[in-house]
């Protein structure tokens, strides 16, 4: 089998939906016994380090509240995701975009307390 680079990686990841990179990502937790997601969130405070200050916030839906059909669609809306992961969200909670500016976050966070929905910007 032929080694792939990075790049074809990455490349093949774009053409994928959202459920068939879950999917790789399950695989992976499976084939190797890591959370790749794990790793990707544990290098990330180490690259912040490096700014003076932070420059970006993640935007974390906390609870839906009572309209959370309103809330789901803005989840769709704002991240693409599919109607079952957006309810998901809706559900669940968790981070509805990361790395996001801070102006930018506030907005998102008008917008989902608009819908009735709670959000902290982390």
């Amino acid at each position: 089998m032929a080694k792939l680079s990075a790049k074809e990686i990455i490349d093949s990841l774009k053409e994928m939906t959202l459920l068939e990179i879950k999917e790789v990502v399950d695989l992976m937790k499976e084939e190797f016994g890591v959370d790749p997601s794990a790793v990707a969130v544990a290098a990330a405070p180490a690259a912040g380090a490096v700014e003076e200050g932070p420059s970006s916030v993640n935007v974390v839906l906390a609870s839906a509240g009572a309209n959370k059909i309103a809330v789901i669609k803005l989840v769709r809306d704002i991240t693409g995701l599919g109607l079952k992961e957006a309810k998901d969200v809706a559900d669940n909670g968790g981070v509805v975009k990361e790395k996001v500016a801070k102006e930018e976050a506030e907005a998102l966070k008008a917008q989902f307390e608009e819908a009735g929905a709670t959000v902290e910007l982390q």
